[in-house]
């Protein structure tokens, strides 16, 4: 593992995930087949290989956690599906919409989907980031995940070509709510 996919030293991510509170008229809600429309839209104007409709609405099927998050105005501004897998919880989607990306709305979603995961006593929160994604790396990174692991080939890339995923992991404990006091 290199020392750049280490956990960065940031004392604003607590030991223990905490629900954030959100400001006045922000919603968070779970997210439900009248939101898909909305969730592909955004995906589409987010990535060049997006997760489909059916992949949201198979993940919902399956008994996956999906969060979405609205402005004021209840306009969709991000959401995240995650799946509980046993003893840890497994983080397969995270998006914001790219007309609010680098406002700190990303930050605000992944503390969200940490607190949740705490929340269903689920301590470990595992997920795949492409290595070119610099910017979700560096959210990652310093929210406390660490680098454990490579997918060779795991996105799809260019015509040509895939990508590999780095497999990033967070992990808490009980023991330390009484560390961060």
């Amino acid at each position: 593992m290199s020392a750049a996919l280490l956990p960065a030293e940031r004392p604003d991510w607590p030991l223990v995930p905490v629900m954030p509170a959100l400001a006045p008229g922000w919603a968070l809600d779970h997210m439900s087949a009248r939101d898909l429309a909305e969730v592909a839209a955004i995906e589409q104007r987010a990535y060049s290989h997006p997760w489909t409709r059916g992949n949201f609405e198979n993940s919902l099927k399956a008994g996956h956690f999906g969060l979405t998050m609205r402005d004021p105005s209840r306009a969709l501004i991000g959401y995240a599906m995650l799946m509980p897998v046993v003893d840890e919880m497994h983080l397969l989607n995270i998006t914001i919409d790219p007309t609010y990306q680098r406002q700190g709305y990303g930050r605000l979603l992944l503390a969200i989907a940490l607190a949740t995961s705490h929340a269903h006593q689920l301590r470990t929160m595992l997920l795949e980031v492409r290595p070119s994604n610099l910017g979700a790396l560096a959210l990652y990174l310093e929210a406390g995940f660490v680098e454990i692991g490579r997918r060779k080939g795991y996105y799809p890339a260019t015509a040509l070509g895939r990508e590999d995923a780095l497999v990033l992991r967070r992990v808490w404990t009980a023991d330390d709510a009484g560390a961060a006091t």
